[in-house]
């Protein structure tokens, strides 16, 4: 039996970090089925994750933040469950993406894998600047669904 395929837009995993957080109960569900779930990551992903995770532990005062925030997204990176995808495919796919819907450039490298992978790309929640259609067009996913 195949395991189930997805990708993760990092707001889930500034979720996962952020215990207070309105979906961290969903994106920890997520995390925490790493093995049991087969993820497929932009590379942009573990430099979002790397600096978003510094960033929430600064303000939280905790001491060595970048330290831990790196080991957090080496963690991520390293999962045996995890492939962090950069290949010229996967960049074509994100240009013509972002041409079309004119999004964020790391939420177009998501879509470009769940199209290429056909795969649920998971986001945290329904943004203002992210068209409705890609409801249509994309397998996605939302935790604001789940909660």
């Amino acid at each position: 039996m195949s395991k189930t395929k997805i990708t993760i837009d990092t707001g889930v995993f500034v979720e996962y970090i952020d215990r207070k957080a309105k979906y961290h109960r969903a994106a920890k569900a997520i995390i925490d089925s790493f093995g049991r779930l087969e993820i497929v990551l932009p590379s942009i992903t573990i430099a979002e994750v790397c600096y978003v995770t510094a960033r929430l532990l600064n303000v939280a005062g905790i001491e060595k933040a970048l330290g831990k925030a790196i080991e957090f997204a080496s963690w991520i990176y390293s999962h045996p469950a995890v492939e962090v995808v950069d290949n010229l495919g996967l960049h074509i796919e994100t240009a013509k993406i972002k041409l079309e819907y004119r999004m964020a450039l790391a939420d177009c490298y998501v879509l470009a894998i769940s199209k290429i992978e056909n795969c649920k790309a998971v986001f945290r929640k329904r943004e203002k600047e992210v068209p409705e259609q890609i409801e249509k067009d994309f397998k996605v996913v939302f935790l604001e669904d789940y909660v």
